[in-house]
């Protein structure tokens, strides 16, 4: 093909997907408001009934129930089964609904050398169930029991043929049903005793640019629980437990995850007992080596002037005047004895290969981590 049939081929013909300003386009709005969410970034809280079953706030207490949903590994949503009847209407097929099936779902924990876990199915265990109360060859239970089950002094003779006996001591075993003795009594305005759940909820919090969506199990019952599998061979193994509960019906939730105290929202999330709350030290105005860029000399001399304006203006006390001095000094140590001017030839050379790929120029900055993404545009250095 001649050079000139290249040119009117490439003049005349449609453009085609050249490049990623589509996926830019449908991603990058609206602060990625129609980006995936990421499946590392979530946190899991497990509202176990201290309120109505005084004994567990011993057993989980100083935050642990909190700290429960740390040893989360994996956590599975909810699905559903809908069952759908396929009718004859005069020879034509009609569907038509009759009930939803609330499918189990399957939460996998870190065998904690804390044991933390292990207690809380330990203590589910013993909450509903008397097999683990009874006590075997004289030893106490591993971690006691709730409510007012029957303990022999000396336990209980597990390897006696007894099927027999007359004078079997114990005949209590399995399930504890919601009678007025083995509950918790005198509970709720009624008075009525019984057997509250040990789990109240359990909620899934997804979380993404500063937002949650959450997944709230009403009533959840453990219906299977396993215990890991020691290996030899495995030298780079972690020893997990795995529980599958059923549920009631499943509530849906969204929001701001909050700033200052983000558990008000989602609870138990960014616990100062586990979680670092001190800013990095790249997040100080100043303290990167950019002109342009996030904490670069833009953002120090913003935030110099800020705090003596405030200063100015009579509103500002001691802490603004710290922190112009701070952000001043930063500044200076980041950009001592870097060329500046090289620092800005390089970044507006990156800003023009930007603009012609499309993207936003280097001086606009996304705040995509804000809940409403929301673009703040910079004023260039003249």
């Amino acid at each position: 093909m001649s050079f000139g049939q290249d040119f009117l081929q490439g003049f005349f013909t449609p453009d085609g997907l050249k490049d990623y300003a589509h996926a830019a386009k449908t991603f990058r709005t609206n602060g990625y408001e129609l980006s995936p969410r990421t499946k590392f970034l979530f946190h899991v809280f497990f509202n176990i009934n201290t309120g109505q079953i005084p004994a567990l706030q011993n057993v989980f207490g100083n935050g642990d129930v909190a700290s429960v949903g740390l040893m989360v590994k994996t956590a599975q949503l909810p699905t559903y089964t809908v069952s759908i009847d396929t009718m004859n209407q005069y020879n034509r097929k009609r569907l038509v609904q009759s009930k939803i099936q609330y499918n189990p779902v399957q939460i996998v924990f870190n065998d904690d050398q804390g044991d933390l876990i292990r207690n809380m199915w330990y203590n589910y265990f013993s909450y509903y169930y008397k097999d683990p109360s009874q006590k075997y060859q004289g030893n106490p239970t591993t971690n006691g029991t709730i409510g007012a089950l029957q303990t022999l002094q000396n336990g209980f003779g597990y390897n006696t043929r007894d099927t027999y006996s007359g004078d079997r001591q114990v005949n209590d075993w399995g399930y504890i049903g919601e009678s007025y003795n083995d509950g918790t009594k005198n509970i709720g305005a009624g008075k009525d005793g019984g057997k509250p759940p040990f789990f109240r909820d359990i909620t899934i919090y997804g979380l993404s640019q500063k937002k949650y969506a959450s997944y709230t199990l009403i009533n959840p019952l453990i219906k299977d629980w396993q215990h890991d599998t020691y290996d030899y061979s495995q030298g780079n193994g972690i020893m997990t437990n795995t529980m599958t509960i059923e549920y009631e019906t499943v509530k849906y939730g969204q929001g701001a995850v909050g700033g200052a105290t983000p558990s008000n929202t989602v609870v138990g999330f960014a616990d100062p007992a586990h979680y670092d709350t001190v800013k990095s030290a790249l997040a100080r105005p100043g303290a990167t080596a950019t002109v342009f860029g996030q904490g670069g000399l833009i953002d120090a001399i913003e935030g110099t002037f800020d705090d003596l304006a405030l200063l100015a203006d009579g509103k500002g006390g001691v802490q603004n005047v710290l922190g112009a001095i701070q952000q001043a000094g930063t500044a200076y140590q980041t950009f001592k004895g870097k060329n500046l001017r090289s620092i800005v030839d390089q970044e507006a050379r990156q800003a023009s290969k930007d603009i012609l790929r499309a993207q936003l120029p280097g001086a606009v900055r996304v705040a995509v981590n804000t809940a409403n993404g929301m673009l703040f545009p910079k004023p260039p250095v003249r």
